[in-house]
């Protein structure tokens, strides 16, 4: 009943830009966010830069994305659990201590020369930590603010991270340029992961009741069973793994900016943050105009609008229309991605949160880091501009089948106006399945 009263809206009153900063808790999590988030955004960054620079083999780019992948895949749904079971701010803690001593392990390769295969298991290791993080990370923030300021929260975290995202690989970029060494870059990564860690040690997340039944497989995979019942949810996931796995470029930036738009570090660093520009510019517009409806063709056609810009982008050879082109793609791409998560977070009770949004992290690690390895792959097969072409291409066909299959996505209309009566029907399911797991568990025993 206390859970009920703390999650149900406040008095009717006019939303607010500034809605999620009245939120003690949500000023430190940004400020931890925007530290962390410009570490990791520079050490992306500069691994990829160091790589390409190291083996000159689109192919090694491609398994930078498999190297963070596969441990998140094999870790997911464990860690989703245990960030069900645990305190979630003390996880949070561990896993952005963990980033900052990936970088410090980064930074001592750099210095002193390291072969390249001690590069990929630093980033291996980083992705064992980004299992947890993610998982713990996006499960949190719903505790740290009442759900009538959710999605405004998560609006300016979208707003946040596309600032790191902007400021994060430009300022890799040029102090790879003017350094001519990537030791330093990832060594000022380990400061900005600590950074978060401090943050997060100051969090104060209400109480709420922790996941029951112990650690078993029936539990650890609740999250996908619950997925499964939510077709919305279900939909809007699976677009994203697979428009993102076909048209994402991210991976092949390196490849454009060297051969294609014949640029240098500040070029590359310029391309990648130009997408984080786009998705900062709609990120303002959504905090001011927080009504996204009708979300779920909003979802779809956003989708549509992205794999169109990776078709554009893959033909251009300008690179200032390369720019616009990716500043356009992340403006679409970040009203999906709002959409995406208002919508796995509010309709997934407190109980599942860690493991449902361990499904999730699942679909977007496919999505990003092994749509790198395709696009590396690919592109070693019919060369990098036909991968990005034939990628959007690809995302087109995807959106228009998803919205044919789901039409319970393509129908939706609201996203918070629906929240509280799904809510308290996913609270009663939740409850009523945890006292048959722990009546099955009692006769068992």
């Amino acid at each position: 009943m206390q859970n009920a009263q703390q999650s149900s809206p406040r008095q009717t009153r006019a939303a607010s830009w500034k809605d999620a900063w009245r939120e003690r808790n949500y000023r430190w999590y940004a400020a931890g966010m925007l530290s962390g988030g410009f570490g990791l955004q520079m050490l992306n960054t500069t691994v990829l830069w160091d790589v390409w620079e190291r083996s000159q083999d689109p192919l090694s780019l491609g398994l930078i994305g498999l190297a963070r992948a596969l441990p998140v895949m094999l870790l997911a749904f464990p860690a989703g659990h245990m960030v069900d079971l645990f305190d979630r701010r003390k996880i949070l803690v561990f896993t952005q201590s963990g980033f900052a001593l990936v970088a410090a392990l980064l930074a001592i390769t750099a210095y002193c020369g390291a072969p390249l295969w001690i590069s990929f298991v630093a980033i291996a290791l980083s992705g064992c930590v980004r299992a947890f993080n993610m998982s713990t990370r996006q499960s949190l923030l719903p505790l740290l603010v009442p759900i009538d300021r959710f999605q405004n929260a998560v609006t300016w975290n979208s707003a946040i991270f596309q600032c790191a995202a902007i400021g994060g690989p430009v300022l890799a970029g040029g102090l790879i340029a003017l350094t001519h060494s990537t030791w330093i870059v990832f060594a000022l990564s380990t400061v900005l992961c600590a950074g978060f860690a401090f943050a997060s040690s100051q969090l104060r997340p209400r109480e709420t009741a922790k996941a029951t039944g112990g650690f078993t497989l029936r539990a650890m995979f609740a999250g996908a069973a619950h997925i499964r019942k939510e077709k919305v949810i279900f939909g809007a996931i699976l677009l994203d793994l697979l428009a993102v796995l076909f048209g994402g470029a991210t991976a092949l930036l390196p490849i454009f900016a060297t051969d294609i738009l014949h640029t240098d570090a500040v070029g590359l660093g310029i391309l990648k943050a130009s997408t984080a520009v786009g998705a900062l510019i709609i990120a303002g517009f959504l905090a001011v105009r927080p009504t996204m409806r009708p979300a779920g063709p909003l979802l779809l056609w956003s989708v549509v609008g992205f794999g169109v810009c990776m078709i554009l982008f893959g033909i251009s050879q300008s690179f200032w229309i390369s720019v616009a082109l990716l500043m356009a793609s992340g403006a679409v791409d970040n009203v999906s991605v709002v959409i995406r998560h208002v919508l796995v977070q509010t309709r997934t009770p407190d109980q599942l949160r860690g493991r449902v949004t361990a499904v999730n992290g699942i679909f977007i690690e496919c999505s990003n880091e092994l749509g790198g390895f395709e696009s590396g792959l690919v592109a070693a097969w019919i060369g990098p501009v036909w991968s990005v072409i034939s990628g959007g291409i690809g995302t087109l066909a995807v959106t228009g089948v998803i919205a044919w299959c789901l039409p319970a996505l393509r129908k939706l209309d609201r996203l918070i106006d629906e929240v509280k009566p799904i809510q308290d029907a996913l609270a009663t399911n939740a409850q009523s399945e945890s006292s048959m797991n722990q009546s099955s568990d009692s006769a068992s025993s």
